[in-house]
C-alpha cells in the first residue's frame, strides 16, 4: 500500500498586528510537522504570541533552492509543512514561488490558507478604484529600469499597486510625475501597526510634502490608472 504524502500549506501571517491571523491559520501552524519560514526570529515571535512550538526550517531568498529538496523529502515522508513569510501571504513579493512550483511538479498537495495582504489592505481603504488593479510588487532598484517600467504602464487603466521602502518614496514620486503625470497617489505606510498612516494627494504635491519628513518602515503605494 502506497504511503500517503504530506501537504504544503501556504499560510498567510500578519503584516503587523499579531491579531491579524485566522483561526484556521493558527490551527494549521499547530498541526503541521514543520514550518518553513523566511526568518526564524520573526516567525518565533508570532508562534510565541500564540503559544505554538514547532520545528522551523529557514527558507529565504536568494537561497531558496538549497532547501527545496529537504522540504520535498519531508512531504514525501507523509509529513505536513506550513510555508510562511515574514509578513503577509507567501509568494507575493516574498519567497515561495520556486518551492510551490516544485511541489506541484512532484505531484504533491498544495493548499492555500488565506489571510493578510498589504496590497489588499491598502486597496480596501485607499479610496482609489478597485474594480481593476495591477499588482507590481517592488519596482526595479535602479532609476532607469524603474523609469522604463513606468513608461510601459502609461496606458494602463487599472490602479497600480507597488511595494516600496518608505525611504525611496520621494524619488519614486518624482519618477511617477515625470513619466505618468501628476496623478492621484495613496501611500499606505506601516499598515496595521501603531503608526499606520494613509497619505493621499497628487504625485507632485506629495513629493514636496514628504521631502520635509523622515519616514521609516515599509509602504504600499497606489497610483490611479490612466483615465
Amino acid at each position: 500500500m502506497e504511503k500517503p504524502t504530506g501537504t504544503l500549506f501556504i499560510t498567510a501571517t500578519p503584516i503587523g498586528n499579531l491579531e491579524d491571523i485566522s483561526l484556521r491559520a493558527l490551527r494549521v501552524l499547530k498541526d503541521v510537522d514543520v514550518i518553513a519560514c523566511e526568518d526564524t526570529r520573526r516567525t518565533l515571535k508570532l508562534l510565541n504570541a500564540h503559544r505554538i512550538q514547532k520545528r522551523l526550517i529557514s527558507y529565504y531568498q536568494p537561497r531558496e533552492g538549497q532547501k527545496i529538496p529537504l522540504i520535498l523529502e519531508i512531504l514525501k515522508e507523509g509529513k505536513n509543512v506550513a510555508l510562511v513569510s515574514d509578513a503577509g501571504t507567501p509568494g507575493l513579493s516574498d519567497p515561495g514561488f520556486k518551492l510551490i512550483r516544485e511541489v506541484i511538479k512532484a505531484g504533491l498537495n498544495v493548499v492555500p490558507i488565506p489571510g493578510a495582504s498589504a496590497a489588499a489592505a491598502a486597496l480596501s481603504a485607499a479610496g482609489l478604484p478597485t474594480d481593476r488593479f495591477l499588482f507590481l510588487g517592488f519596482p526595479p532598484p535602479k532609476r532607469e529600469a524603474a523609469r522604463k517600467m513606468l513608461q510601459a504602464l502609461k496606458g494602463e487603466k487599472a490602479t497600480l499597486v507597488f511595494y516600496l521602502p518608505t525611504r525611496k518614496i520621494t524619488e519614486f514620486l518624482f519618477l511617477l510625475d515625470e513619466v505618468l503625470g501628476n496623478r492621484p497617489v495613496v501611500i499606505a505606510r506601516e499598515l496595521t501597526k501603531v503608526h499606520e498612516e494613509f497619505i493621499r494627494g497628487e504625485a507632485r504635491e506629495l513629493r514636496s510634502r514628504l521631502e520635509k519628513r523622515i519616514l521609516k518602515g515599509e509602504s504600499t503605494v497606489l497610483v490611479q490608472g490612466n483615465k
